[in-house]
């Protein structure tokens, strides 16, 4: 069992679909691994990808989510008529 790099918070599912893994944390980080490695392997993978600092981690994640909703294929759709006007 794996534990997740940002709060060690330890996995609680692995999920494999059509040859691609998920592990699921009890903080419900849910990254995609190669469902070839050890844990180990996973393990280093995972501070490697995503490092120990969660905070760069999720500001990045809210930060291209707020483009989508806002300017990219989200706005589109939630406001056709807004999306892409200069704010």
């Amino acid at each position: 069992m794996l534990a997740c790099p940002f709060c060690d918070a330890p996995e609680t599912e692995r999920l494999d679909v059509e040859g691609r893994r998920f592990l699921v944390f009890r903080c419900m980080f849910t990254p995609e691994v190669d469902p070839t490695l050890s844990d180990g392997e996973i393990a280093e993978r995972l501070r490697s990808t995503f490092g120990t600092d969660g905070r760069a981690f999720f500001r990045g994640t809210c930060d291209r989510l707020h483009v989508y909703v806002t300017r990219g294929e989200g706005a589109r759709v939630l406001a056709p008529n807004e999306a892409g006007r200069p704010r």
